[in-house]
């Protein structure tokens, strides 16, 4: 029966391999690989072009791609494992396990459940550029999720969010004692065996066979980038894998979490993961996919009349895709080493469009057609921002005066220097040159993702340029980053020169120094105040406009005295 199946399936894939080589030269994807399961059997396997163009060395069926965003299922099955156990309980609040979490919505905070966590239904938007290219440790991250602003309701709208996976694979570490990448690899990778897929790109590039990172431009030509390697939010996408190993994978979702005879996973869980979670918004883009919904780790749709489970995953230099076709028993993983492109997409449907037995769909031409539409879109675009700049404009400072520090509490610090007379945005560990658009907004490059910002600077009443508001989250309010004083103005021994009492007509106001570097004012009658630097012996009061603290300096370096700004007042107090 087994070889009668085979037969079937060999017959059904004939002409395939013709349309996977084709698919790959129009796209010009360097290098790709494909294994397809049915019946619990490998059925198909090939490895086609190269993984490094340079030295023209050939894709194997053990390269391993970054498979990015494929990893959310690795952080479920994990999770299951725990519930299994008895350690989890998914409708939990995460609060039971992590009592310090917290996010921006009260009631988030209050009622989200690792369910929630990973059906993205938190009410957070992406607010990706938090943890893209950030050194953060992932409790750091987890940590300043509290003051990023959400864009729904908690649990009333679907919203892809990548932060709530990393905090996913945080809640298993607190759980279990055990990193989410030292769980991953006992738990799942070494029960399968999975020898060859690693948890970060430093692992993977040990390895003798593995695929460098390419990206096409815009003018179609195709180069090598870096790969991407700040892996804290790693329970979202950082696994790297190849199709044999993931046809490990694949197999085992198929069999109900069982693996050459062992329950790795319950079937019950398995179920659980493949089951809708959440209904994600509506689209009759194309007449085949329907009823869109997301499970626990895994896109839910209606393919042609069969349930279809996938998960996709893209970044720099990579793109992949994991289907499942559960109840035909039918698993497909495509992998390339090309950043965006729609390849998996197209050769996984037409897999399954072959194995149902079905006319395949033109979902080659599609792709072309969106690419298509894409780039005029991104044409028009440009045109509008041109038409929307006013021209002939000029800062209203001069460029110098908008260098410096700007921080947010949720996105961390933002730091514009001149460079050779070129504004530069340093954020996480991107460099975003920075041109004048009109007025006090600048355009900041984002070239890796073939994006732009604008970022509009604000001026106090003093005159002085102290916010900076960038769209990093276009689904909420700009990103507001305050300007902070100069490093050299936060210095301790710079702060503590300051410190003692000052006498003001008879009374005393107080200086004093806090552990955390913070200075504090007692002003008579008054409670204390904090001081932030806001230039070279010149201090304001924190949230306050009215008050100003500047010391005068002798001959010898020594404080003398402070001259105290109040609304409609200024005294002079003289250090005692």
């Amino acid at each position: 029966m087994q070889a009668e199946n085979d037969m079937v399936t060999a017959d059904r894939l004939a002409g395939f391999d013709e349309f996977a080589r084709a698919v790959r030269k129009q796209w010009r994807t360097p290098g790709l690989a494909i294994a397809v399961v049915h019946n619990g059997h490998v059925v198909y396997e090939r490895a086609i072009g190269v993984r490094d163009v340079d030295q023209h060395l050939e894709v194997t069926p053990q390269t391993l791609f970054a498979i990015a965003s494929c990893s959310k299922a690795f952080t479920t099955a994990a999770l299951a494992v725990l519930a299994d156990e008895g350690r989890l309980d998914w409708d939990l609040p995460v609060r039971e396990y992590m009592p310090s979490f917290r996010l921006h919505d009260t009631l988030a905070t209050e009622r989200i459940s690792a369910r929630d966590l990973v059906c993205h239904r938190s009410g957070l938007p992406r607010h990706d550029l938090l943890w893209y290219s950030s050194a953060k440790s992932r409790s750091e991250l987890v940590h300043r999720m509290r003051h990023l602003e959400p864009s729904a309701d908690f649990r009333s709208t679907w919203q892809y969010q990548n932060l709530m996976y990393m905090t996913a694979g945080y809640l298993i570490e607190q759980i279990s004692g055990q990193t989410w990448e030292e769980f991953v690899r006992d738990r799942i990778f070494a029960p399968l065996g999975m020898c060859d897929s690693t948890l970060s790109v430093e692992e993977s590039q040990q390895s003798p066979d593995f695929a460098l990172p390419y990206k096409k431009e815009r003018d179609d030509t195709v180069h090598e980038i870096p790969f991407y390697s700040q892996w804290a939010v790693g329970p979202a996408g950082g696994i790297n894998s190849s199709i044999r190993d993931l046809a490990r994978w694949v197999t085992m979702h198929l069999n109900g979490g069982r693996w050459e005879g062992t329950q790795l996973i319950s079937e019950g869980q398995v179920r659980e993961m493949q089951t809708p979670q959440m209904v994600m918004p509506p689209s009759d883009k194309y007449p085949e996919v329907l009823h869109l919904s997301y499970g626990l780790g895994w896109f839910i749709q209606g393919y042609r009349g069969h349930n279809l489970l996938q998960h996709g995953g893209n970044i720099d230099g990579f793109s992949s895709l994991v289907t499942l076709l559960p109840r035909e028993n039918i698993g497909v993983v495509v992998l390339t080493n090309l950043n965006g492109n729609p390849v998996p997409w197209i050769l996984s449907m037409n897999v399954c469009d072959r194995l149902l037995g079905l006319a395949a769909a033109p979902w080659n031409h599609r792709a072309q057609k969106d690419e298509e539409k894409f780039k005029e879109g991104e044409r028009r675009s440009e045109e509008k921002s041109d038409e929307d700049r006013v021209k002939d404009t000029q800062p209203s400072h001069p460029i110098k005066s908008y260098a410096g520090e700007y921080e947010h509490p949720g996105y961390g610090t933002i730091e514009f220097s001149l460079r050779e007379g070129v504004m530069i945005a340093s954020y996480n560990a991107l460099e975003l040159p920075a041109f004048h658009y009109h007025y006090d907004t600048f355009v900041l490059t984002f070239e890796r993702w073939d994006q732009t910002f604008k970022a509009t600077f604000s001026a106090n009443a003093r005159g002085d340029i102290e916010s900076v508001r960038i769209p990093f989250e276009d689904s909420v309010s700009d990103i507001t980053f305050t300007r902070v004083p100069d490093r050299a103005l936060r210095q301790r021994g710079y702060l503590e020169r300051f410190v003692g009492k000052y006498d003001l007509s008879g009374e005393s106001v107080t200086i004093a120094l806090k552990g955390d570097g913070t200075l504090l004012v007692q002003l008579p009658h008054r409670t204390p105040m904090v001081l932030v630097p806001y230039k070279e012996n010149r201090f304001t009061a924190q949230g306050l406009s009215g008050y100003e603290l500047t010391f005068v300096i002798d001959a010898e370096g020594q404080v003398t005295e402070a001259i105290i700004t109040q609304p409609g007042v200024v005294q002079t107090a003289r250090r005692t």
